[in-house]
């Protein structure tokens, strides 16, 4: 089928020789670029081009003024509420800004649509008397406040229309407005030129004015881009042409271009639900991958925000692609540069540091991991970020970041250190982020240049406001107004328009027409937008003054939904199945309407395909450097802890003690629970320190209860370096700790009082001793460090603390096969090796009764929990004798000659324990 914009072309040139005099407008740039085409196409070597414009530059060059900028004009209102309103009733310029936009919404809305200002705030400020809250006798200060600020409003407009008129900016309302007070001049000085409108729907009230002189003149005709179906009432998609049609003088008298009443072409429409928005646009490129021409084909996001997405999702074979939406600039990476280096200064003034030129941690780490920054030099921001992980330092000055670094890199780094210091001007603040991207610029190339450039010119134009305006005070207005540039501003696009892929936002589509469409988000609240009124203007008066309301908003976006569709061969139309919690964003009703009035429509609900991928097992052979590397480690000695790796996974033994890669440090700004085992550990060996080879009395319990706290103290403070323990959630741990040391001396006592003897043996005592096993030519080393060796009447007591708990059963073993088959078993596998250590120490036997077991301090109550090796239910059997240790060292012979076997690789445990 033939495009609309090619029949209006051929239908000029069957009434016009020539383009001279002619001057086409049309709905967006886009459409400027394909009229061009088509009259470079239609005619051939003719000569020059007519004038084309789009509707927003035609009217700008009808009323002689320029749009201004819209953040400009936000500084420019300020100029004006700090002239007109009293000091005492003024806000600071960003808690102005947060209302402004709004009123900046309505006021162009109210010249675009020529409203009678003054009648206009007159009525609405009477309709906020009518209020419930007004009918008081004496209305509250908040009701006072309120009425007064609609009654501001009125004066705000008057005085911003005149200043902004006087300069010859305005925004788009204001524009219009002028437009049509200088019609007449205008239409007496282009007698001799005749106006082409092509493919318009909705105009508001200034554009039906011009539209109407100009036609009542004889100095325009309009195509309108419509077909039998909007003449139907009950079509909200032809709302604005039935009016025009039906109201306008000029259409008494002349034909209305156009009503098409062609048959259409078969149409292939595919409705398709997918749930959220990822699947949606995986599925847009599933469907581009198919196709060969891109030519005509438009992919139309009716939610722009799925941009990013939409790059990142396009098949390799879109080679090229037009986009006029242009790239958000929150979405460039270099974005999160500037937003870290507010943040760190702003949550310095958030925490009371400015004084102390301290930082939280946090916000240095992520200016410091900023890959831009990285660029200048990487390796020693690396060593820094080590550093201030191992120190666990939760606030951080540029001082103490020196230090973390020798004096030679420090100074390769300054400029870096630098953007730890602020300037208390913001306009030296904003020098401060250009000259950081004039440093930057010299470690980039392609499109980094590209994102560093588009921000210089973002910060000039911050740097040009405030110098002229000053409205911009301290840190925090700054960070606003860089956020708000963000959200509105973005990176063009440069590209061939005409070739490849279209890809577009819905009102781009106007006049427009492509043979394959594919819209993603066909939702209800994006796709027609639903309710969302940005505007102080309620409904009824809105009404009343003749001012769009969502209504109208909902037709324009169902006319754009049909007249794309209306010349279209293949259709898919895509929604999200999934609602959002609010019960909104289902299916949109366009598409409920499609398939009533095309009962062949296919319908699809598609669920991305779950890919089961089976990675192969990680198995490491055992190389005669790792064999090497191995008898090195047995050689210096194997720890429990060291077997209880390889039990619990076989690779994560090899990582740790073949490669020795460990875990990285984080700041701890909450205690974590090594810390805390850590703390009590040093806590009781303090304590109980002076009563090795002693028998406690009640009198020695007493004067520990007493120097707990202390010890508490002075141990945190090693161990959580320069933390907060003193609020929050550490005080919490901190207490904790302190109550669990409390009751286990209670429980010391308690033994005491039933005149049981208790003799310190030794505390975090190291033991270690050498075996032999059978097929390996060296001598295995074994060691360990008990925190307690104790004598309960007569008894031995190996005794290792737990801050975790742990439970009896935990202890009970009466096959010691399994110790090295499951890692639950490694706490008897633990205690026991102790036993065998300390055995080895005394001579290698148990002549006297020896003990094993775990102290948890999160199951105090259970006391000291004991090996049990009865094989009997609820039994006891917790001596430890050779008949129970000669199985042991069998298994753990067993587990060390597999560690050492080379035959037997080093296989990952696909089923780790929690």
């Amino acid at each position: 089928m033939k495009s609309f914009i090619s029949s209006v072309i051929e239908d000029v040139l069957s009434k016009y020789q020539s383009f001279n005099n002619l001057v086409f407008v049309l709905p967006s740039q886009r459409s400027c670029v394909f009229l061009k085409e088509e009259i470079i196409e239609k005619t051939p070597g003719s000569g020059f081009l007519p004038k084309i414009t789009n509707i927003e530059n035609y009217i700008q060059e009808l009323a002689d003024i320029s749009l201004i900028d819209a953040t400009q004009l936000l500084f420019e209102f300020y100029t004006i509420y700090q002239q007109n309103i009293p000091k005492e009733n003024r806000e600071s310029f960003d808690a102005f800004s947060q209302w402004a936009t709004i009123a900046l919404h309505d006021f162009n809305e109210i010249d675009s649509y020529l409203v009678n200002a003054t009648q206009f705030f007159s009525n609405l400020k009477d309709i906020k008397k009518l209020d419930e809250w007004f009918l008081d006798k004496k209305p509250s200060q908040l009701a006072v406040n309120y009425l007064q600020f609609f009654e501001y409003l009125a004066v705000l407009y008057e005085a911003l229309y005149e200043k902004l008129k006087n300069n010859k900016f305005g925004y788009q309302g204001l524009i219009y407005k002028e437009a049509i007070n200088n019609l007449e001049f205008y239409l007496d000085n282009n007698k001799n030129n005749h106006f082409i409108f092509v493919g318009f729907n909705a105009l508001n009230k200034a554009e039906e004015t011009i539209f109407q002189e100009l036609l009542n003149n004889n100095l325009a005709t309009v195509y309108w881009d419509a077909n039998e179906s909007f003449f139907n009432n009950s079509n909200e998609a032809g709302i604005f042409l039935r009016k025009y049609k039906n109201e306008w003088a000029y259409y008494q008298r002349n034909p209305f271009l156009w009503v098409n009443n062609i048959l259409p072409i078969h149409k292939n429409i595919n409705i398709i639900g997918a749930p959220k928005n990822t699947t949606q646009i995986k599925y847009a490129g599933e469907l581009l991958s198919n196709i060969e021409n891109f030519s005509k084909t438009a992919l139309v996001l009716a939610d722009e925000n799925l941009l990013t997405l939409t790059l990142n999702s396009l098949p390799n074979n879109v080679k090229n692609i037009n986009i006029t939406m242009g790239y958000p600039l929150k979405d460039i990476p270099l974005a999160s540069l500037f937003d870290a280096l507010f943040k760190l200064h702003l949550n310095q003034y958030k925490f009371n540091k400015e004084a102390e030129h301290l930082f939280y941690y946090k916000d240095v780490l992520n200016v410091l991991n900023n890959s831009f920054l990285n660029k200048l030099n990487g390796k020693i921001l690396q060593k820094l970020i080590i550093e201030i992980k191992s120190k666990n330092s939760i606030f951080l000055s540029v001082a103490m970041l020196k230090k973390y670094v020798s004096p030679t890199e420090a100074a390769q780094i300054s400029s870096i250190f630098s953007l730890f210091n602020f300037s208390t001007s913001v306009n030296e603040v904003i020098k401060q982020c250009i000259d950081l991207i004039n440093v930057l610029k010299n470690y980039t190339e392609g499109v980094e240049t590209e994102y560093l450039y588009r921000f210089f010119t973002v910060f000039q134009q911050l740097q040009t406001l405030n110098l002229t305006y000053n409205h911009i005070t301290d840190l925090k207005s700054l960070n606003l107004f860089y956020t708000q540039i963000l959200r509105t501003e973005k990176l063009s696009f440069q590209g061939e328009p005409l070739q490849g892929l279209q890809l577009m936002g819905m009102l781009e589509t106007r006049a427009l027409d492509f043979e394959t469409v594919i819209i993603t988000s066909v939702n209800e609240g994006v796709l027609p937008g639903g309710k969302n009124d940005f505007s102080f203007i309620p409904y009824d008066v809105k009404k009343y003054f003749r001012l769009p309301t969502y209504q109208e908003k909902d037709a324009i976006f169902s006319y754009h939904f049909q007249r794309l569709l209306y010349r279209a061969k293949n259709i898919y139309l895509i929604y999200n199945t999934e609602s959002d919690g609010y019960g909104s964003g289902e299916k949109s009703r366009f598409l409920t309407q499609l398939e009533i009035n095309n009962p062949e429509i296919t319908k699809t609900i598609i669920s991305p395909k779950v890919q089961h991928t089976t990675f192969p097992i990680l198995q490491i052979e055992k190389t005669p450097e790792i064999m090497q590397k191995l008898q090195t480690v047995f050689t210096k000695g194997i720890s429990p802890s060291a077997l209880a790796s390889y039990i619990y996974d076989p690779v994560k033994f090899y990582e740790q003690r073949i490669l020795e890669i460990y875990e990285e440090d984080e700041v701890e700004e909450t205690i974590a629970a090594n810390t805390m085992g850590s703390v009590i550990h040093e806590v009781l060996e303090d304590l109980y320190k002076p009563f090795i080879e002693k028998y406690l009395s009640k009198e020695n319990i007493a004067e520990m209860q007493k120097n707990k706290h202390d010890l508490l103290v002075k141990y945190f403070e090693k161990y959580y370096e320069k933390g907060n323990i003193e609020t929050g959630k550490n005080k919490l741990i901190f207490e904790v700790c302190k109550n669990h040391i409390k009751r286990f001396l209670n429980q010391e006592l308690q033994l005491l009082n039933q005149n049981k003897q208790l003799k310190i043996i030794a505390l975090e005592k190291g033991l270690s001793t050498e075996i032999n096993i059978e097929g390996i030519n060296f001598p295995i080393k074994l060691k360990g460090i008990v925190d307690r060796i104790d004598e309960l009447d007569g008894v031995t007591r190996i005794i290792d603390y737990k801050t975790g708990k742990v439970e009896a059963k935990d202890l009970k073993i009466t096959d010691f096969s399994v110790l090295g088959s499951d890692y639950k078993y490694t706490k008897p596998l633990q205690v026991m090796l102790y036993s065998f250590l300390f055995s080895e120490e005394n001579g290698g036997n148990f002549s006297k009764p020896v003990e094993a077991g775990i102290i948890s301090f999160k199951n105090l109550n259970s006391g000291f929990l004991k090996m049990n090796f009865s094989e009997k239910r609820g039994a006891n059997e917790s001596l430890i004798t050779q008949e129970n240790m000669d199985p042991f060292l069998m298994e753990l012979k067993r587990i060390i000659a597999e560690i050492l076997n080379p035959e037997i690789p080093f296989i990952q445990n696909q089923n780790l324990p929690f």
